[in-house]
C-alpha cells in the first residue's frame, strides 16, 4: 500500500512539474524567470496582436477587432510558440469618434507609443517583433511606422502582417458590402467570443452604403468612411455563420503560424538593415 502510495505521489509531482514546465505564450502571465525561457524558446520572436476600441455596428463590442486578432495569434502559437504581447489598441481611429465607446489617441502619441512599445520588448529580448494588425484603420499606420525604422538604428527587425483576407474557397456569402461588423466579423466573433455577439441587434441600424459623396474613384478626402456609412456600420451582421466564422479564422490562423515561421528563419533582415547604416554613415562612398 505504501509503494502504491508513493508511486502515486510521484506520478503527481511529474505531472505537476510538466504543467510548471509548459509555458504560457501570454507576456504578462509569465513569471520572470519563465519569461527569459520563453525568449530563448520563441528563438527572440513576439508578437503584437493590434486592435482597436471602437463601435462595431448594433450587434458587436467594442473590442472586436482586439477581441479576434489577439484570438488567432494565441491560437497560432499553441504550435508555433512565440510571446504575445498584452492587449494593444493605441491605434488609428479618428473617423469612429462621433460613436460612443471609441477611444482615439492623437497621432503623435500613436507613432511614440507604438515605438517605445517596441523598443521595450526588444530590450528585453524581442529582437524579432511581428505586429499582427486587426483593424483596417490601421492599414496606412503600420506601414509608415514599419518604415520610420530607417530613421535611426535598431537592433532589432519590426515586421507588420496586414489585415488577413481571408482565401477563397470557404462558405458561399450571403452579402456583397461587407467592409464593417458586416457577416464576416461578425462570423468571426462567432467563433472567437460568441457570447459578446447579439446577432438580433444587427438589424437595427442600416449598414448600407449612403454614398453622399460624388467623388472620382482616384481623389481622397479623411471623410469619404463617413460620407458612406455614418452609422459607422458596413455590411449586415445578421448574415454571419459560424460556417464562415470557423474558416476564417482556421485560415488567419495558418496564416499567421507560417508568418512566424518566416520570421524565425530571417537571418537577411538585420543584418540587411546593419549593412544599410554603415552605409548611411558615409553616402558618398557608396559605390553606383
Amino acid at each position: 500500500m505504501r509503494k502504491r502510495l508513493a508511486l502515486l505521489g510521484i506520478l503527481l509531482l511529474s505531472a505537476l512539474g510538466w504543467a510548471q514546465s509548459k509555458l504560457s505564450p501570454r507576456w504578462e502571465e509569465l513569471t520572470a524567470e519563465d519569461f527569459r525561457t520563453a525568449i530563448q524558446q520563441s528563438e527572440g520572436t513576439c508578437l503584437l496582436p493590434f486592435g482597436i476600441v471602437e463601435k462595431h455596428g448594433p450587434h458587436l463590442p467594442l473590442g472586436t477587432d482586439l477581441i479576434n486578432v489577439r484570438y488567432v495569434t494565441l491560437e497560432a502559437v499553441k504550435t508555433e510558440f512565440a510571446v504575445v504581447f498584452p492587449e494593444y489598441y493605441f491605434g488609428q481611429i479618428f473617423e469612429a469618434q462621433h460613436e460612443p465607446g471609441t477611444i482615439a489617441y492623437s497621432t503623435s502619441l500613436q507613432l511614440q507609443l507604438l515605438q517605445e512599445t517596441t523598443d521595450e520588448m526588444a530590450r528585453n529580448g524581442c529582437k524579432k517583433v511581428l505586429i499582427v494588425n486587426g483593424h483596417g484603420g490601421n492599414e496606412h499606420l503600420l506601414p509608415y511606422f514599419a518604415q520610420t525604422q530607417l530613421e535611426k538604428q535598431h537592433d532589432y527587425v519590426v515586421y507588420v502582417m496586414a489585415l488577413f483576407d481571408p482565401p477563397p474557397g470557404g462558405p458561399a456569402k450571403k452579402t456583397t458590402n461587407d467592409m464593417h461588423a458586416g457577416e464576416q466579423e461578425t462570423s468571426e466573433m462567432l467563433i472567437a467570443r460568441p457570447d459578446l455577439v447579439h446577432q438580433d441587434r444587427a438589424s437595427r441600424e442600416s449598414g448600407a452604403d449612403q454614398a453622399r459623396l460624388k467623388l472620382p474613384e482616384n481623389l481622397y478626402t479623411a471623410i469619404w468612411w463617413y460620407a458612406s456609412f455614418p452609422f459607422h456600420y458596413s455590411g449586415d451582421g445578421a448574415a454571419g455563420s459560424r460556417e464562415l466564422g470557423e474558416y476564417d479564422m482556421n485560415a488567419w490562423t495558418a496564416a499567421v503560424q507560417k508568418a512566424i515561421r518566416a520570421v524565425k528563419a530571417d537571418k537577411e533582415s538585420l543584418r540587411l538593415q546593419n549593412e544599410f547604416f554603415e552605409k548611411a554613415k558615409h553616402p558618398l562612398d557608396t559605390p553606383h
